[in-house]
């Protein structure tokens, strides 16, 4: 792995070219393996009308949230199924209550002590793998019994220790890695959708 850029470029069009290779390079880095795993594990949870959870920060936060609307909006068309799945990044007021009174490490954890159940799912997203916040959700939600999922970037961090199955894009620019998880949350919503819509003949008629 190496970082990007790692020279100066005197124009947009050959930044853009290199930008793109390298995130096909990083998309090669993912583990076909735990790919299926990850597919498994949201099916399961689905399917059993259990919950998944999202979390992250800042841009990480914003994939957090995306899911909920693919997931909600993008897998019930043409399916029976009626996917539960809550971001934990998504309430302003919440999470700065939490901060400011009990620390920001605890954003996310807290809120899974209320809501989480054993048999729940934890996607949680941090391209260092290292944010506090994160880690401490990863191991309350195994404290309560769920299951975890953590996409990261750059060294993996503790995040891609911690949790049960890691989506570890190796690359060492942010908005690579980021890309790479955004495109992981659709083809987590899309996939779904595709394994269980009622009527084959609507594949590929219908937008996400």
């Amino acid at each position: 792995m190496t970082y990007f850029p790692d020279q100066s470029y005197s124009d947009q069009a050959g930044y853009a070219l290199d930008y793109f290779a390298r995130l096909n390079d990083a998309v090669a880095t993912l583990d076909p393996s735990s790919l299926t795993r990850a597919g498994e594990m949201i099916a399961r949870v689905v399917g059993a009308g259990g919950s998944i959870f999202s979390c992250g920060n800042g841009g990480s936060a914003a994939i957090a949230n995306h899911l909920v609307c693919d997931c909600l909006k993008g897998t019930r068309a043409d399916t029976d199924i009626r996917p539960r799945v809550f971001s934990l990044s998504t309430t302003v007021e919440l999470i700065t209550a939490i901060g400011n009174d009990l620390g920001y490490e605890e954003v996310f954890s807290y809120q899974l002590e209320s809501t989480g159940s054993a048999g729940d799912l934890l996607i949680a997203i941090s391209s260092s793998g290292s944010s506090p916040n994160i880690l401490k959700a990863l191991r309350t939600a195994r404290t309560c019994g769920m299951s975890t999922l953590a996409l990261v970037g750059f060294d993996g961090g503790e995040a891609a220790v911690l949790a049960d199955v890691a989506l570890w894009v190796k690359a060492k620019n942010y908005g690579i890695v980021e890309d790479v998880h955004q495109s992981l949350m659709h083809i987590f919503a899309q996939f779904l959708r595709q394994a269980c819509i009622t009527d084959l003949n609507l594949l590929g008629q219908r937008k996400f």
